[in-house]
């Protein structure tokens, strides 16, 4: 259940447009990252504690620069992810103490980068799809505004989400990743509208409500439980409205 009224959600007028947040937000990892990991791996004749990998790939996920490469063309992104995904993969078994296991690192990390880009590893949090299909019947725009890769495309359509969205701005498309204004306002763009007339909805203190905040979009935190960013639910964001469902959150229609 919500904790205060959002003081920047007008509650008598609803956004014309809702951002939403993908990882933590719209879907999550079945079981953890540490155990997908531990399952392919075992595959390839690696033993390793998922516990482990799932402590070491978030050390070495939030150690890593954004992953956004604004210098690159367009047609060098793919590989640009690519590579950005095999190095954290990479430091998350070395620091789990089993790189050395591994005959074919290789060979096993493009197996792994594939199978992220399918449903296999997701699931849809159960309020995904009530919340969307509301929204969108009250003639709502939908959009996902990410730090995730282009394999979101994929996973969107494997998971039946991608018809909810009119737009999918991504990090590694624009050149920056949240909490920059630059991806907001890229979002903002493709939409064709001012900050008071959207609504962003995510579950990253740091990312998704400092990022919406500095360009001035009204934002909520949804608080699944499951979240990594240690600075969510301190001291510094006990005024801030926290949901645990999208079901809860009223934007001012009947």
């Amino acid at each position: 259940m919500p904790q205060n009224i959002p003081q920047n959600i007008p509650q008598n007028v609803p956004p014309q447009v809702i951002f939403l947040d993908a990882v933590g937000t719209l879907f999550g990892v079945r079981d953890s990252v540490g155990e997908v990991y531990r399952q392919l791996a075992q595959k390839f004749g690696v033993e390793a504690s998922a516990i482990d990998l799932n402590r070491a790939f978030f050390n070495s996920f939030s150690a890593a620069p954004a992953m956004a490469f604004p210098e690159a063309q367009p047609k060098q992104i793919a590989q640009l992810e690519f590579d950005w995904w095999q190095t954290i993969a990479e430091k998350t078994f070395q620091m789990a103490g089993v790189f050395d296991q591994f005959q074919n690192f290789p060979k096993f990390f493009q197996g792994l980068y594939s199978h992220f880009a399918t449903a296999d590893p997701w699931f849809v949090y159960a309020d995904v799809k009530p919340a969307l299909n509301q929204w969108r019947n009250c003639g709502l725009e939908l959009g996902i505004l990410s730090n995730f890769d282009s394999r979101i495309y994929r996973v969107l359509a494997a998971l039946e989400l991608q018809d909810f969205f009119t737009s999918v701005t991504i990090s590694t498309e624009v050149g920056a990743a949240k909490p920059a204004a630059k991806i907001f306002l890229k979002a903002l763009e493709k939409h064709n509208c001012s900050p008071d007339k959207v609504l962003h909805i995510g579950d990253s203190f740091r990312a998704d409500y400092q990022g919406a905040k500095s360009v001035q979009i009204p934002v909520i935190l949804l608080d699944r439980s499951i979240n990594q960013d240690q600075s969510f639910g301190s001291a510094a964001t006990s005024s801030i409205s926290h949901y645990q469902s999208l079901l809860d959150i009223k934007l001012g229609r009947a």
